[in-house]
């Protein structure tokens, strides 16, 4: 489920070693499956375990993720990063947004995942998100987009070369096209 690095382990060591005894530490999402996800960790002393907390045991410490947050902690992984400005711990969650679809699920959950997990965290460094309307008769995925990307000098370049090739990869036999129904209007919100 978690990943945590051999640097992040023994950062975690040794942050725990002032903590009282027993105490672990706690990998969890706030508002998980939402846009508004947010992913943390922190110090779990013995008496905030919770009954129906999963325990996995790393070496020296154990980390906790509490029943709500763990499906949306799926490939989820934890990193500590030296470089010049120093040092710092990384926990990447993909699916923490929205949870992560079975291969067998159908294709519009199977496109919503997509978009959620990759497309908008690459549009979301222009301010911009894309959202899906429906997949129509002759497998076309209708999407919007907003934020920044709304009136965008790029949206087509975006769509066609970016979004429309990346899920015509993916679903390649079930899905024929992408298209998008955004009324663009240029202004302050656009990317330039």
């Amino acid at each position: 489920m978690i990943t945590i690095s051999e640097a992040a382990q023994a950062h975690f060591v040794k942050l725990l070693a002032d903590q009282p005894e027993g105490t672990n530490i706690r990998v969890f999402v706030i508002s998980p499956g939402t846009p508004q996800a947010e992913c943390g960790v922190s110090y779990c002393p013995p008496d905030a375990v919770e009954d129906d907390d999963m325990e996995i045991e790393f070496d020296g410490f154990s980390a906790m993720v509490d029943e709500k947050s763990a499906p949306f902690l799926e490939e989820a992984s934890i990193d500590f990063v030296t470089d010049q400005l120093g040092s710092q711990l990384t926990l990447k969650a993909p699916n923490a947004k929205m949870r992560k679809v079975d291969d067998d699920a159908p294709l519009k959950d199977r496109i919503e995942y997509m978009i959620q997990a990759e497309i908008n965290p690459q549009l979301a460094s222009h301010g911009g998100h894309i959202m899906l309307v429906e997949i129509t008769a002759e497998g076309i995925a209708v999407i919007q987009f907003g934020g920044g990307c709304n009136g965008c000098s790029m949206v087509d370049v975006t769509l066609k070369d970016g979004i429309e090739k990346q899920m015509l990869e993916r679903f390649a036999g079930e899905l024929n096209g992408v298209r998008d129904v955004t009324e663009h209007q240029h202004g302050d919100h656009s990317y330039q």
